[in-house]
């Protein structure tokens, strides 16, 4: 068995850093992420960097990440002009992104839902033929200004996304990792069954679940994951969130569970730390303290 484990350290992990960190920073730990065998990762986004400032040099960090033999970049756009700049830069995949919820859609993006989903309808359409797309549906399951996400209401926004385009990888994304494992795996399945084999899941530990949404969501047939190294990282517009769920914890489990990752275990540890270091945070994943730990997997 495998899995698809998609590192987004570089972008959900750095944006929420009111600090700016340096392109040379980034660029050092998008390299070092590669060396550890990663070989799928979102290294930024192509919003307003009024908005984000962070993401400012993401021109700058893909550049660089396009020169790592097999890495497939991803860049997040929100809207039409972070479409065209994505795909001028020559972004492997496009990361479209709206939120489910009204509350966080106006919060993250300013405008309402439908305002979104237009907007990416067109790009979907008009993208290249043969362009790699991900469509990131934020707070699928919790809304920080709403609570708990109906899954009726969920499930009627992720049928009108996969409406699209029948190939494009669609993701449920716990932005405030809130979730709770049966609620994942009920949706997760759901999803699943009515519209194919082609949904990713990108998960936060704000309550400790990370590891444990990620495994219902695997259990309910679904086999691409986002996780950050160094559990780094959260959504600036959604109030009490914290970082995603760390790439070592996921790494570890899945090796547990006899699922091949293809990541270097130590080099992945090394890279953590950086990515933890850059964020000022301890080093992350709570796997380390495992006795045998490093040696194992």
């Amino acid at each position: 068995m495998n899995v698809t484990l998609s590192e987004v350290s570089p972008r959900d992990g750095l944006q929420p850093i009111k600090q700016f960190v340096p392109t040379e920073t980034k660029i050092a730990l998008v390299r070092a992420l590669h060396a550890a065998g990663i070989r799928r990762m979102e290294v930024g986004s192509f919003v307003s960097p009024k908005a984000i400032p962070q993401m400012a040099d993401t021109g700058e960090v893909l550049q660089a990440a396009k020169q790592l033999d097999g890495l497939e970049c991803t860049v997040l756009v929100p809207n039409r002009r972070g479409f065209d700049t994505a795909i001028a830069a020559g972004a492997d995949r496009l990361g479209l992104f709206m939120s489910l919820t009204e509350g966080h859609n106006q919060a993250n993006l300013n405008r309402s839902r439908q305002a979104s989903f237009d907007d990416l309808a067109g790009i979907v359409r008009d993208a290249p033929k043969g362009q790699k797309i991900r469509f990131n549906l934020s707070c699928t399951f919790h809304c920080p200004f709403e609570g708990v996400v109906d899954e009726a209401d969920a499930l009627s926004w992720v049928e009108r996304v996969a409406a699209l385009n029948p190939e494009m990888e669609i993701s449920l994304c716990d932005t405030t990792g809130n979730a709770a494992p049966d609620q994942v795996r009920r949706m997760m399945r759901q999803a699943i069954a009515n519209f194919g084999d082609r949904f990713a899941y990108h998960g936060h530990d704000t309550y400790g679940l990370g590891l444990a949404n990620m495994a219902a969501a695997w259990e309910a047939g679904c086999r691409v994951f986002d996780a950050g190294s160094g559990g780094i990282g959260g959504c600036p517009y959604a109030p009490g969130a914290t970082g995603n769920t760390a790439m070592e914890d996921a790494v570890w489990m899945f090796h547990r569970m006899g699922v091949e990752t293809g990541i270097h275990w130590g080099r992945l540890l090394e890279a953590a730390d950086l990515a933890a270091g850059i964020a000022g945070a301890l080093p992350g994943g709570r796997v380390r303290g495992v006795p045998g730990a490093r040696a194992a997997a």
